[in-house]
């Protein structure tokens, strides 16, 4: 059965933030959107605005991948069906809603550890905006657009 974009965005949110509350669920949805959203680089060229592109990209989410290391991932969006919270804040995302803080990031990681690198992808085509939880967002430096 194929998850609709919405069921699909809530799927991910859960997976790749269900443990970071609302505020880091908002942050991620914040990123996938302004992927979806941005007029340049990899993510225009790749997903052509396309949620569900955006999504699935190869090498993009933890969660949509089967293996991780060579071993079967148990945290997928196919393993944890989402709640309440997590269709809300794909409803809120896909109604223009952003959290401010992020800005204009297109990506996140944890780091674990307390500090954020200042650059993310490491080909320096993201700069530091702000941390929310566990998660490090950047947004694009002008190299993205040559991505």
């Amino acid at each position: 059965m194929a998850f609709s974009d919405r069921e699909l965005f809530a799927r991910i949110l859960k997976c790749e933030a269900g443990g970071e509350g609302e505020t880091g669920m908002k942050a991620v949805a914040t990123v996938v959107m302004n992927r979806v959203h941005v007029p340049d680089g990899e993510y225009q060229r790749v997903c052509q605005g396309d949620l569900r592109k955006v999504i699935t990209q190869t090498c993009q989410f933890d969660c949509v991948k089967g293996t991780l290391g060579g071993a079967p991932n148990p945290q997928t969006i196919w393993a944890n069906p989402p709640e309440e919270i997590h269709y809300q804040i794909a409803d809120w995302a896909l109604s223009g809603n952003k959290l401010w803080n992020v800005g204009e990031a297109l990506w996140y990681f944890n780091p674990f550890s307390a500090s954020c690198p200042p650059t993310f992808p490491w080909n320096g085509s993201g700069s530091f905006i702000a941390r929310v939880g566990l998660h490090c967002f950047y947004n694009p430096t002008p190299l993205y657009s040559e991505t």
